[in-house]
């Protein structure tokens, strides 16, 4: 495989940062994961983080160096996600299980595949148009299907942040899986939190992305959705792969991956880590929180 891969993210202009970004690849597939921790419900960091540790644990133990089915990767990733979410709350006696939304994709063998839950999108962007996007599981989505808003209401809507599906909390999911689709030379993928689409809209955002670099091309549209959002401007987080477009050997993120072992993998976490966790823990409690949410995920993998 060969590809361009950048994410970031950025606090806005909140307290702190909930969502949580990574990406993963082996010889022969490539995984991607925006989740964003929902702020309406206790410690949605939590959520996302371990909703993104769970399904890139799962890949590294699945991807060797290829999936032998990723739309059942994917499905399963998430409900596992979900419910390590839930086991959490559960030892530590919480209230209620802290939620996240979150998007995830594969590509491998020049195809790609994806799943969401909630309002978190995928984009892929071919030339100058979207060729694909995820559909959101939102109040105001269902409002725009049925003709009762349209899309200048939809983005002031005071409903707009509440999404019906997310991985946490006391239903199961919804998630949907998106069919096969084929990439083709140039082809972006981008997944992101609301932060970033809700204030630019999808013809910004496209004009942003197509045929960019996106080491250089993500941080400016973060500046540009984080400059239009203003004082409310939410968490921002970007991840966009170009396919098996060759730039310069000397930009650190084009990668091929033919030269890796079989049962190698290359991971890049966001802003995962103790300093990105709840500001009012203590150090100990921190250490506890890191430990136990690899302890929830190896009971779901056991």
């Amino acid at each position: 495989m060969k590809f361009t891969v950048y994410q970031e993210s950025r606090i806005g202009k909140r307290a702190s940062n909930q969502d949580r970004t990574a990406y993963c690849y082996s010889r022969d597939a490539l995984l991607m994961v925006v989740a964003d921790g929902m702020g309406g419900h206790l410690h949605g960091e939590l959520a996302a983080h371990i909703a993104v540790e769970t399904i890139t644990e799962a890949f590294k133990r699945e991807a060797t160096p290829s999936l032998s089915n990723p739309s059942l990767f994917l499905s399963q990733a998430l409900i596992r996600a979900h419910h390590a979410i839930i086991e959490f709350a559960a030892d530590r006696g919480m209230p209620e299980a802290p939620r996240t939304t979150c998007v995830a994709c594969v590509a491998q063998g020049k195809v790609s595949y994806w799943a969401h839950a909630g309002d978190s999108r995928l984009y892929l962007i071919r030339g100058e148009r979207i060729l694909a996007q995820t559909h959101d599981h939102s109040r105001v989505q269902r409002m725009l299907d049925q003709g009762l808003i349209d899309a200048a209401d939809a983005a002031t809507h005071p409903a707009r942040n509440r999404v019906f599906s997310c991985l946490g909390g006391s239903h199961q999911p919804q998630i949907d899986i998106s069919p096969k689709t084929s990439l083709k030379s140039g082809d972006i993928i981008a997944l992101c939190s609301d932060g970033v689409w809700a204030p630019l809209g999808n013809d910004l955002l496209v004009d942003s992305l197509a045929g960019a670099n996106p080491m250089y091309s993500v941080p400016r549209l973060l500046e540009q959705a984080e400059t239009r959002a203003g004082a409310n401007s939410d968490n921002l987080s970007l991840i966009a792969m170009q396919w098996e477009k060759n730039y310069a050997e000397s930009i650190p993120s084009n990668v091929s991956t033919k030269t890796l072992p079989l049962d190698s993998f290359t991971a890049k976490m966001g802003n995962i880590g103790k300093e990105r966790l709840p500001s009012e823990l203590s150090e100990d409690d921190i250490a506890r929180s890191i430990a136990e949410i690899h302890q929830a995920i190896k009971k779901l993998s056991d």
